[in-house]
């Protein structure tokens, strides 16, 4: 490292805990970048049992700081660790509001293995700078770096004397420190070693070299929305370590700022300022809420009511019931629907128990010719699952066997069904077989 970047380095204040069981004292400027390195070496000896000399322990340690008397940190002020096996890092670039005012750091190490901990205060006073803030500002954003490893002494060393060589400036300073996951970034892909990249600002008391303004150019402003890689011809300084975004970087010129305060002119649209708040006095009269409540609970109750009232009337009183439904049914039709109620009755008790009698329905019930009612050819207690698919001819009591020949001489039984009208049996169909 050359004199220049360890003179510029020096202005960045590093501070590390000494092993004194005493408060720390640190003293960094407003606008300069602000660097505290926890480190877990110091803490190791401050748990039991104690190492002795020689032996080296790997415990797990994490830190938790917290401004005294609240339960965060300040708003300037960051801290990041990555595992409980690295150190932690307090961050941040104090403002010019808390200089004078020391601010007080409780740092508090948890020991994950035997859950002990330890407590120390780190004191912050801040002291005002000569210049601040400085008049020339750039931002840039730094694709292959985490945060951590660029708050490292040495890489933003070599950060910044990249930057001198480019820009030339007589001072030049660290102003802050930021991760892209802080400015919406997304978490990278756990792949090809990717990082999360990190935006670092440094100030200048010269103007901006010709090589940062090149990213102005209308030809560099055209690749950048095009999402492709600017021409800059300094950035072989810094491509050996930094991959610089250059279409994200940023310069600010705060000599040319205008004052944006505008005095406030009263007009339409403004009220007149009326002066200090004036509560009511105590002495106001209580009201009583008795009559409101009756009105908004019973009036809707009454309308409820009265509907309830009306929807009674028309679905209980005016009811016409079935008896006058049948009589106004034609009987033909009533005994239809009846007929085919006592079919579907049937057919689901049938599927309920297939091991019952045979269904009524597919038995005669009156005989065709008399109107006499024929009892079933089986009882209720026949066995129908082991009855045969083709049931044997029987010589039943209407039922009438004759011959018939065939064409070799031989005669074989034909069975018909004898029928009777009014009593005398019809022998038509037989006579004219046996004529044959």
């Amino acid at each position: 490292m050359s004199p220049a970047t360890t003179g510029t380095f020096l202005l960045t204040v590093y501070t590390l805990f000494s092993k004194v069981h005493a408060d720390r004292n640190v003293y960094p400027s407003a606008g300069v970048l602000f660097v505290h390195v926890l480190e877990r070496e110091y803490f190791k000896g401050e748990f039991p049992p104690y190492p002795k000399p020689g032996e080296v322990s790997n415990d797990p340690i994490t830190f938790n700081t917290n401004l005294m008397g609240y339960p965060d940190r300040p708003g300037w002020l960051r801290y990041i660790q990555r595992t409980p096996y690295s150190d932690g890092v307090l961050y941040g670039s104090p403002t010019a509001e808390n200089v004078g005012k020391p601010t007080i750091i409780e740092i508090t190490a948890y020991n994950r293995r035997t859950f002990e901990t330890a407590r120390h205060n780190l004191i912050i006073n801040i002291m005002s700078a000569e210049e601040f803030p400085l008049p020339y500002q750039a931002e840039f954003f730094i694709k292959n770096m985490n945060v951590e490893e660029m708050l490292a002494s040495e890489v933003l060393g070599d950060f910044l004397g990249a930057v001198k060589n480019v820009w030339q400036p007589e001072r030049l300073n660290a102003i802050n420190i930021t991760s892209a996951l802080d400015r919406g970034g997304r978490v990278p892909l756990p792949i090809n070693d990717m990082k999360e990249g990190v935006y670092v600002m440094v100030g200048a008391d010269v103007a901006f070299s010709s090589c940062l303004r090149e990213v102005e150019n209308p030809q560099n402003q055209l690749r950048c929305s095009q999402e492709m890689e600017p021409v800059i011809t300094c950035d072989k300084k810094f491509r050996t370590q930094f991959h610089i975004d250059w279409c994200k970087i940023s310069l600010v010129d705060k000599t040319k700022q205008v004052s944006t305060y505008h005095e406030v002119v009263r007009g339409e649209g403004i009220l007149p300022d009326g002066g200090e708040y004036k509560p009511p006095s105590e002495s106001l009269k209580s009201r009583d809420y008795y009559t409101d409540f009756l009105v908004t609970l019973a009036v809707p109750s009454a309308v409820a009511l009265v509907l309830f009232l009306i929807l009674a009337y028309i679905m209980c009183c005016r009811r016409e019931g079935v008896e006058k439904r049948n009589m106004q049914t034609p009987d033909i039709q009533l005994v239809h629907h009846s007929s085919i109620q006592k079919s579907t009755k049937e057919l689901r008790d049938m599927s309920k128990n297939r091991e019952i009698a045979w269904p009524l329905s597919t038995l005669p019930v009156f005989h065709p010719v008399t109107g006499e009612i024929i009892p079933p050819l089986h009882t209720d207690n026949y066995d129908s699952t082991n009855m045969p698919l083709m049931q044997t001819q029987q010589n039943l009591p209407h039922q009438t066997q004759i011959p018939q020949q065939q064409t070799t001489g031989d005669f074989r039984l034909t069975t018909f069904q004898r029928f009777e009208v009014n009593g005398i049996p019809e022998e038509r169909k037989l006579t004219e077989a046996m004529s044959l």
